[in-house]
């Protein structure tokens, strides 16, 4: 699975700003909510219940929560560069500032959840991807950096 199959240009945000981890995935879900006719309520709690299986940051100052939901009909994906790090309990200790949100359909074959994860997860792990994304000047730029091959 391509990037481009699951995150338009629409979903790509820089400078956000949250005062924590909380209250980041509380406005991420309020947006993605709005997209797929989920309750921003319902997706927020499946993400918290996710994180408490371990965090989704990945280190690097990467994190990429996700969950899976029955009215998601195809995978979906948010990608936002923090105004300033968040602590997010990341693997390796360090504060986060590019967030990938990713939502998946429920009843979606094994394969394609874990293509769309690894796709996304293969990239934001490659630290030239990762620098680029932090330099960009806008999110136009951004979504560039992400889907480029």
């Amino acid at each position: 699975m391509k990037i481009p199959d699951f995150l338009s240009a629409d979903n790509v945000v820089i400078d956000v700003a949250a005062a924590d981890k909380k209250k980041l995935l509380s406005e991420l879900a309020r947006k993605a909510g709005s997209i797929v006719d989920v309750l921003p309520e319902r997706l927020l709690s499946e993400l918290f219940k996710r994180e408490e299986l371990g965090s989704t940051g990945m280190g690097s100052g990467v994190a990429i929560p996700h969950a899976r939901f029955h009215q998601v009909t195809k995978p979906l994906g948010m990608l936002v560069r923090l105004r300033k790090p968040l602590d997010f309990d990341a693997v390796d200790g360090e504060p986060v500032d590019i967030v990938f949100l990713l939502l998946l359909p429920e009843a979606a074959a094994a394969g394609d959840q874990l293509g769309a994860l690894a796709s996304i997860a293969r990239k934001l792990r490659n630290a030239k991807i990762a620098a680029a994304l932090r330099k960009a000047r806008d999110s136009a730029e951004m979504y560039r950096i992400l889907t480029a091959d």
